[in-house]
């Protein structure tokens, strides 16, 4: 295939993306600034982030068409950096979103938002990193993002809350951050966050468990992985004192391998087992310390707002 053969290819899949998404990617305005927001269900959701909207309860929302009106804050999601918005307005239908979980370093993507109040802007790139964290906003500055999707695709102020497509279409994160010079950030859409806008939108709310340590992944040794037949765990790196981890027994320097017979390899493993289904719960821990494997058994609290 010829260099203008590749280029046409390239031209014809991104001007395909935009034409699907343009559409259905609206200006956020509030009296904090703007943003973007993704179109999520036909009755009038939008999905955009935390941080555009902070505390605001309303705002105003335009589309590539010229459409406006206002739109009312469902719930929001500090933690995730996830909000879901509601407007009254005809809009259009929703894109399809896809799984991040299935991107490659490498893959093509398109980012749909308005930048600098310029509505409908379109930049394209590659899939940069997966995998990585990011400090939450605001109050909850101590803990991470996870599982955040690094791209070159070009971002200013203004994209976030706009959408990150793959070459299909399908809406595979939420641009949240502009890191520096060709790196971009987005919320990845998973199993986890389509949990968390399911919440917002039905309850306003994400409810979480809370254990009460801080870990980090680290590798196993290869005699413990031919062991457990695993090759990363976590390493307790703090225990909060009095908390639901403290009072089961689990001390700092304990290597967490799973949690109710599910693998644990990454903060992301641990923090889907924490919603509301487990607070107050028995709850399994298998923990290796020193020599030797055990199971603890906690009951997690529900985490304070």
């Amino acid at each position: 295939m010829s260099d203008d053969e590749v280029l046409d290819a390239y031209s014809e899949v991104v001007t395909g993306v935009a034409r699907h998404l343009t559409p259905r990617v609206a200006s956020v305005r509030t009296v904090r600034g703007s943003g973007s927001a993704v179109v999520m269900s036909k009755e009038g959701h939008l999905v955009t982030n935390a941080h555009v909207v902070g505390r605001l309860s309303e705002g105003e929302v335009a589309f590539a068409d010229g459409s406006s009106g206002r739109f009312y804050v469902v719930g929001r999601d500090p933690l995730s950096d996830l909000a879901v918005l509601r407007t009254t307005i005809a809009i259009p239908a929703p894109p399809e979103f896809g799984d991040a979980d299935r991107l490659l370093v490498g893959s093509l993507v398109v980012a749909v938002g308005s930048p600098l109040g310029l509505e409908g802007s379109v930049t394209a790139g590659v899939v940069s990193a997966l995998g990585r964290s990011m400090p939450a906003q605001g109050r909850t500055a101590s803990r991470l993002i996870e599982d955040v999707i690094q791209t070159d695709a070009a971002l200013n102020p203004g994209n976030s809350g706009g959408a990150l497509a793959d070459s299909r279409g399908r809406v595979v994160g939420i641009n949240t951050a502009v890191a520096g010079v060709g790196l971009g950030l987005a919320v990845p859409i998973n199993a986890t966050t389509r949990r968390i806008l399911r919440a917002l939108r039905e309850d306003g709310r994400v409810r979480r468990a809370y254990l009460g340590l801080v870990s980090v992944p680290t590798p196993l040794d290869d005699r413990w992985a031919a062991r457990t037949g695993r090759r990363r765990a976590l390493r307790v790196a703090e225990v909060v004192a009095g908390s639901p981890a403290a009072l089961s027994g689990i001390r700092r320097g304990d290597l967490l391998l799973a949690i109710n017979g599910a693998p644990l390899a990454d903060a992301q493993s641990l923090q889907k087992h924490m919603f509301e289904d487990a607070i107050g719960r028995r709850t399994e821990i298998t923990v290796l310390r020193g020599e030797a494997m055990v199971d603890v058994v906690a009951e997690p609290a529900e985490l304070a707002d």
